[in-house]
């Protein structure tokens, strides 16, 4: 009698990706891209010792309770760690979960400084903290002479946090930051508002696209900000969207990006494969979520499957991503395994040719 071999069970990562609103949508399909090539990638250098590599996705669509939801549901299918997500809040609840679930977790895109209330074995980030970014950005804001900052901003406690740095950061400097209630404001009145504060430079601290479109177009349009800056930390020029919603008017408003001023032979491969797979650049975005998966596989081979060991690898990981070795080390002030040497730029997008970056500040 002849018995039929069978297929090895696959081992499986939980991802959580924002792929509905009021998520954003966009940086959840680059991310998502990013994730699932890598998965093939390894699956075809013969996959975790000759086990397939499964990717189980779950939309989060920006909402935390969901994300809380999608890790207790990732955990009990026997996922051997969590990965993924774009928004910090979000990213926060699912960190939480999976410490008390004690399910690693590795982030791939979040930034939020408290990712986690205490400090946790079990979560590990590829995302610089917002601390890091953010004052990379306030450097280049008094580097281009704005030490009078305006900022609209919405109920957020990520938006919060980051009024908090660049306060921080620009007032032993000489600077100032003035918060705009963009609920309360109508975006003409946000106009009046710089004026009559003498701000140089409006960062949107908002949702996109609404207010955020109609913020830059007031702006753009009013005749007493013609030398006002507009900045967009949170990295919203990014993505292709942004600029075909708000078309000329998209150029020229600096943001944070997380890549090298020149990718390597594999970043540049990878480049190649995620543009093809995406019908567009890829942003930032997208390698982080290939980089997540190179990690983890690394993980997986040399540590195995189990739960606990997969969370004891954090700090001897040494794995060659899109971006540069990625190592995670403890960071003062971080809760979480920390990658320390993310790249940080500050770009823009050249008002001559809108679909090209152009890099005004490295950090």
């Amino acid at each position: 009698m002849i018995t039929q071999a069978r297929a090895p069970q696959p081992v499986r990562i939980g991802a959580l990706v924002p792929l509905t609103r009021p998520g954003w949508v966009e940086a959840g399909r680059h991310l998502l891209a990013g994730l699932e090539l890598a998965v093939g990638e390894v699956n075809d250098a013969g996959g975790i010792g000759g086990r397939p590599l499964e990717l189980m996705v779950r939309d989060t669509a920006a909402d935390p309770r969901r994300a809380e939801a999608a890790v207790d549901e990732l955990a009990q299918l026997g996922v051997a760690a969590v990965a993924g997500e774009y928004h910090s809040v979000v990213a926060r609840a699912a960190a939480a979960r999976a410490d008390a679930l004690k399910l690693p977790f590795l982030c791939s895109s979040a930034v939020l400084d408290a990712l986690t209330e205490e400090p946790t074995e079990w979560v590990a980030r590829l995302s610089p903290p917002q601390s890091h970014g953010w004052r990379v950005y306030a450097d280049f804001l008094l580097d281009a002479g704005h030490s009078r900052v305006a900022v609209a901003t919405e109920p957020s406690v990520y938006w919060a946090s980051g009024v908090r740095i660049l306060r921080d950061h620009l007032a032993p400097r000489g600077g100032t930051v003035v918060e705009l209630d963009a609920r309360a404001l109508a975006p003409a009145a946000v106009c009046d508002a710089l004026v009559d504060h003498r701000a140089t430079a409006l960062l949107l601290l908002v949702g996109f696209p609404e207010p955020a479109v109609s913020i830059v177009r007031s702006v753009r349009r009013d005749q007493r900000l013609a030398e006002t800056m507009i900045g967009a930390p949170a990295g919203q020029p990014e993505f292709a969207e942004w600029a075909t919603s708000l078309g000329g008017d998209s150029a020229a408003i600096p943001f944070l990006r997380y890549l090298p001023g020149r990718l390597g032979p594999l970043g540049a491969r990878v480049a190649t494969a995620l543009r093809e797979r995406l019908s567009e650049a890829p942003s930032f975005v997208a390698f982080e979520g290939y980089d997540t998966i190179t990690v983890l596989a690394d993980v997986l081979r040399s540590h195995g499957t189990d739960r606990a060991r997969i969370a004891a690898s954090w700090p001897h990981v040494a794995v060659e991503g899109t971006r540069g070795q990625i190592r995670f080390s403890r960071t003062p002030g971080i809760s979480v395994w920390q990658w320390a040497r993310t790249p940080v730029q500050v770009v823009d997008r050249d008002p001559a040719e809108p679909g090209r970056f152009r890099i005004r500040h490295a950090g």
